[in-house]
């Protein structure tokens, strides 16, 4: 999937205007490369358009330990949204995300998360 396209379908999906959806998407994508690991980031950078590549590029290795809440409360200040907004591009991203990658490359990374973002990534192997 190309970056117009990723952009395009997420905003769709997030009911936000282009512009916005791109801020929460770059958003989104450096909070998950916080809350997994360098390895599993490297990973799904690798699938992802060129434009989102550098999001999930980090220093460090370890996955960082979070809740859904400081998820959502990291993407809104990142893309300088209200945590509704946030939350609901999150989604968004990160079920485009599912689609623009390989299912297994999806699995790895739900695999790194606590059940209960599951309202943000939908069903988790």
């Amino acid at each position: 999937m190309d970056y117009p396209t990723f952009i395009k379908k997420e905003a769709e999906k997030a009911g936000l205007p282009k512009d916005q959806a791109e801020s929460v998407a770059h958003a989104t994508l450096r909070t998950l490369a916080d809350r997994i690991t360098g390895g599993e980031a490297d990973d799904l950078a690798a699938q992802l358009p060129q434009p989102l590549k550098a999001d999930l590029l980090k220093d460090q290795t370890d996955a960082e330990p979070f809740d859904v809440d400081e998820f959502v409360r990291r993407v809104s200040e990142r893309a300088q949204v209200d945590e509704n907004t946030a939350r609901t591009g999150a989604t968004a991203v990160l079920n485009t995300v599912r689609e623009a990658v390989t299912p297994g490359e999806f699995d790895d990374v739900t695999a790194q998360l606590p059940k209960e973002y599951r309202e943000l990534v939908g069903p988790m192997s």
